[in-house]
């Protein structure tokens, strides 16, 4: 059964936007991901640190794209911005195209401003209180994103932002859908955005033992899966995703790219940092997201799984989507090409879920060679891009406090 035999409209992808370690711009970045070209290299932002490597964001200038403007944005806005940007002119958006009081925002973050706090932390400490940006408080809040892409676009429905750790992403664009089925707006942009590559959030995840050590080869450091995979690689960036109504889209000419059919979530309710060791609640995250879409386990051509490259995390995951899916469901994690872009995470891997429904082609989990004792048997997409029909798919986020948020999109 449909969403539109539900009673429920459709609702679609028809705008993509990405500023990523894997390119600034959303086809860079797909390109760089199908290639399987890992980003993680030496960071002069993380010099002397423990770990001092990151998946950093590539080919983006904020000077060019803002002007003095950037000067007032934390890194964490002006990802957001330049992404909302790319996604509402990939959707076609022409002027009068929208009412903007029908366009709501959801864009989320794990930590906001961070790099912002941080630094004039350090000043305050050095130099004195005056010397503290009057604009801190507002160029490092949570919010600040939402509501600057609301400034930048003349958008006046509703905008929001939300926190769930590292299903941020997933969590925003969960939250556009139900707001499009209420019909409290006509356009939602969705999405998650992060910029926490800084010494003290390094620092921080060193000292959970949850990132890679792996200094002499920070290229091979994110292995999803992988036997020899010990700790994520920190990385940055945003996505946002232009959703509307399917009739909207077909009224307007525009093809979409994919169907957002499903959403779930649930908490574990078990540890600050660590995962359910059952992995009970983040499966019937994914069983929920499957009944919302009305669609059977036997249905889904993929999962994008959230995979981050930790030795606990992935065998839980893996063991959840044999669980579900069986061995024979293609399974990938794109967090071998651009780390983990924590808030950001998830918007960015519904974006690529999305364009591998469009593309029929689903993009390798880099640095993977042979799985861990404790994976089994699924069939883990490596080596190269996969040539596939991908009807329906879901895509997995997990986060730290036990948040899980997964999303099921189907072929438009």
């Amino acid at each position: 059964m449909t969403a539109q035999r539900l009673g429920r409209p459709d609702v679609v992808i028809t705008g993509i936007g990405m500023v990523t370690p894997a390119g600034a711009d959303t086809q860079t970045a797909w390109k760089t991901t199908c290639a399987g070209r890992p980003t993680a290299a030496a960071d002069h932002r993380l010099a002397g640190m423990a770990v001092p490597f990151s998946c950093a964001v590539a080919g983006f200038d904020a000077e060019l794209t803002f002007g003095v403007d950037a000067r007032r944005m934390d890194p964490f806005v002006q990802y957001a911005v330049a992404a909302a940007r790319e996604a509402v002119g990939d959707a076609g958006a022409q002027d009068g195209a929208w009412d903007p009081t029908r366009v709501g925002v959801v864009i989320g973050t794990g930590t906001g401003g961070q790099g912002t706090w941080e630094e004039q932390g350090l000043r305050m400490h050095e130099r004195g209180p005056r010397t503290v940006n009057p604009l801190t408080v507002p160029k490092a809040i949570g919010n600040i994103a939402a509501s600057t892409v609301t400034m930048d676009l003349g958008l006046r429905g509703p905008s929001l932002a939300v926190a769930t750790a590292c299903a941020t992403g997933s969590t925003a664009l969960g939250l556009a859908l139900d707001m499009l089925r209420a019909g409290r707006c006509d356009v939602v942009l969705a999405g998650g955005t992060e910029a926490t590559v800084t010494p003290l959030v390094s620092t921080a995840f060193d000292r959970l033992k949850a990132l890679s050590r792996r200094t002499g080869d920070p290229a091979g450091a994110s292995r999803p899966f992988d036997e020899q995979r010990d700790g994520f690689v920190l990385g940055e960036g945003a996505a946002v995703l232009v959703l509307e109504r399917a009739e909207d889209a077909r009224a307007r000419g525009r093809r979409p790219y994919a169907r957002l059919l499903g959403y779930g979530a649930t908490s574990d309710a078990h540890h600050l940092t660590a995962p359910d060791p059952a992995g009970v609640r983040a499966e019937d995250a994914v069983r929920q997201a499957l009944e919302d879409a009305q669609v059977g386990a036997e249905d889904i051509g993929l999962v994008n799984a959230h995979a981050t490259s930790t030795p606990r995390g992935d065998a839980i995951e893996a063991r959840l989507i044999d669980r579900i899916f069986g061995p024979h469901t293609p399974v990938t994690s794109t967090k071998g090409v651009t780390g983990h872009m924590l808030g950001a995470a998830g918007a960015a891997e519904a974006a690529f879920t999305a364009l591998s429904i469009a593309d029929g082609l689903i993009p390798p989990t880099a640095n993977f060679e042979a799985a861990g004792a404790d994976i089994p048997a699924i069939d883990i997409v490596h080596g190269g891009p996969r040539q596939a029909a991908v009807p329906v798919a879901v895509s997995n986020s997990f986060g730290f406090g036990g948040h899980n948020a997964v999303l099921v999109l189907g072929s438009a």
